[in-house]
């Protein structure tokens, strides 16, 4: 693992750290290939109920690394953006798709790609001081890392079209009133903050968890019929599942239940 991404693990949560603070974790090849490895490897992991992405520094990730971007272009690649389909695109999915809920730290500007990193994650925690900007028309590219697809059910249609045209920085404060956050914190609070959170959802029926994440997520493209029959799957499954027997009982006994994710 590089020293450009730190990994913490404590009380059933994973803490991804972006390590560039110099270039505001911009995303090398490094860093985006210890990403992509780090998220397999705690998603796979039983003893990790809850994940959290952050970055050290100013910033928490203003997308790719230009720097080495344009010795890329200069190089002569006939595929200078290649990184979207080796390591971005596998890399939101993952998040998206991964088995337990993703809080993203956003300390500071996320812009680009990065942006996309936290749109894809289940919540987003955000600084007072931080903010986001749907930079790619500002170098002349189209949008990736998913925001074409996370943008638009986050904030509506309209305004993913005016955020992504106009390239223009979102405060903190209008980004939870427009819903792109949940919350917003003080700069020394937005990493123990989405850690709390993280240990509450660590906590509870991430097996649950799991399945309603799967039924957003295939709902947000199908008709009513075909969602309520993924529905009907994914109940049946968990009916099955020793967290819900124990809730269950411990609800009749009017007593707190204990949820092992399983």
């Amino acid at each position: 693992m590089t020293d450009e991404l730190l990994v913490e693990r404590a009380d059933g949560v994973a803490t991804l750290v972006m390590n560039r603070p110099a270039s505001m974790n911009s995303l090398s090849v490094a860093l985006k290939e210890a990403l992509l490895a780090a998220v397999h490897d705690v998603s796979a992991d039983p003893a990790v109920r809850a994940v959290v992405l952050a970055g050290t520094g100013r910033g928490f990730c203003v997308g790719q690394d230009l720097r080495e971007h344009l010795a890329t272009l200069e190089g002569s690649d006939p595929t200078p953006l290649s990184t979207v389909t080796e390591h971005l695109n596998p890399l939101v999915l993952k998040l998206a798709h991964m088995p337990k809920p993703v809080i993203a730290a956003v300390n500071g500007m996320a812009a680009g790609a990065g942006a996309g990193l936290s749109f894809a994650c289940d919540f987003r925690i955000a600084a007072k001081s931080a903010g986001f900007l749907i930079a790619f028309a500002n170098v002349g590219l189209t949008l990736d890392s998913g925001v074409s697809w996370t943008l638009p059910r986050l904030v509506g249609g309209a305004r993913a079209t005016a955020l992504s045209l106009l390239a223009e920085p979102i405060t903190a404060d209008a980004a939870l009133e427009m819903g792109l956050v949940n919350a917003v914190v003080e700069p020394d609070r937005v990493l123990p903050a989405a850690q709390e959170l993280a240990t509450r959802l660590a906590a509870g029926p991430t097996t649950a968890y799991a399945a309603i994440k799967q039924s957003l997520a295939f709902a947000a493209s199908s008709d009513l019929e075909a969602s309520l029959g993924v529905e009907a799957e994914l109940q049946a499954a968990m009916g099955r599942t020793e967290d819900h027997a124990a809730a269950t009982a411990a609800f009749v006994a009017k007593q707190k239940p204990v949820y092992v994710g399983r």
